[in-house]
């Protein structure tokens, strides 16, 4: 093979150069925890695309992996990156070295049972593949399956790098809407962190009413100044507020945004008869709920839940980003990969909405 010396410096550069990146390791008491390490940059294989970070989002998912709470997927840090294609494996096309894109970590096949009955991200291929080593790395390689099935999305040019590290959250939130909420509703939810601002502004153009409830002063301050509904804190006496608020009734729809038990059981206390309680947060695993169900059936209530997003949705979310700044508002943090621990302090604390990883 031959090289010109610019693509044989670069080739070298490749096989040598070490890069930082942030992976799970286990601890002496059998816990994990997440370490800074040095790794060589990934090479493509066939079919496959390596990108260059420039833009991760920490999200609570991620605090959870940390933690040992999360088994819904394997045990890989950081999914919310965007960056510049930087080396394209064989057979790969549409895409160039330079290309500015979002890659989806998960990705469905599209072609069973789950996938055509509207079911997507249960399809059993969805969570097999993934980003690696994560996205809080330098360099991650996205794997041939995500390519082929149209998991790896452009950025418009406009876009920044940090507003396009929202659209994988964002995606989420707005499969979650199109799926269980409508228009004219009254909606309560339950955890003003990121993703409950996430629901909140896209609920906007559907002319809701929209209750916020946290136990976090800082957070409840934060959603006031986004005029982003009405706020109530969570240790407060939630359930009779949302009734006053809706003609007695309660609200037609509660979005559960965090993973804490009282929260869901605030939801099903505020939601009216025949009104549905959304599970869009991840209860840690062993979670077990202590409510009468028959409270839940004499009430005609419902239960629902929403996981993950799709790259449809992801491309919708584009559109959404790209027309509304309001998103940007929700990131207050930034830190570099070698500051990963502060980072992740700072979102578990409370203080922060969105902290995004950059190299």
């Amino acid at each position: 093979m031959k090289f010109g010396r610019f693509s044989l410096i670069s080739a070298l550069w490749r096989r040598t150069q070490r890069v930082k990146s942030i992976v799970l390791a286990q601890d002496r008491d059998g816990g994990t925890k997440a370490r800074l390490t040095q790794l060589d940059v990934p090479s493509p294989g066939r079919g496959e695309l390596v990108v260059k970070m420039e833009a991760c989002g920490l999200c609570g998912t991620d605090l959870e992996k940390m933690r040992g709470e999360y088994t819904a997927s394997m045990p890989v840090l950081g999914h919310e990156a965007v960056g510049v294609v930087y080396a394209v494996g064989e057979g790969v096309n549409g895409f160039k070295e330079g290309d500015r894109v979002f890659p989806h970590h998960h990705v469905p096949c599209y072609e069973c049972y789950y996938c055509r009955s509207g079911s997507e991200t249960m399809c059993d291929m969805y969570r097999k593949s993934n980003i690696d080593p994560g996205g809080f790395s330098e360099y991650f390689r996205v794997p041939s399956w995500n390519v082929s099935k149209g998991g790896v999305l452009r950025l418009p040019d406009e876009m920044s790098f940090e507003t396009g590290a929202l659209i994988e959250p964002v995606a989420c939130c707005l499969r979650a809407i199109r799926t269980h909420a409508k228009s004219g509703e009254t909606v309560l939810i339950a955890g003003a962190g990121p993703v409950g601002l996430m629901h909140a502004l896209l609920l906007e153009p559907m002319e809701v009413k929209v209750m916020l409830t946290d136990v976090s002063r800082a957070r409840l301050d934060f959603a006031e100044r986004m005029h982003l509904g009405l706020v109530l804190d969570a240790k407060g006496d939630v359930q009779s507020r949302v009734k006053s608020e809706s003609q007695g009734r309660g609200a037609d729809l509660a979005i559960i945004a965090s993973g804490s038990k009282d929260a869901i059981i605030q939801g099903l206390t505020s939601v009216r008869k025949g009104g549905r309680v959304l599970l869009f947060g991840v209860p840690p695993k062993g979670s077990v709920l202590g409510y009468d169900i028959s409270d839940l059936y004499n009430s005609g209530q419902q239960i629902v839940t929403s996981y993950g997003a799709t790259d449809a949705d992801a491309r919708e979310t584009i559109g959404i980003l790209d027309s509304n700044p309001e998103f940007g508002r929700l990131i207050t943090d930034r830190f570099p990969l070698s500051n990963f621990g502060d980072a992740v302090e700072a979102a578990a604390s409370g203080r922060s909405m969105k902290v995004l990883i950059s190299p």
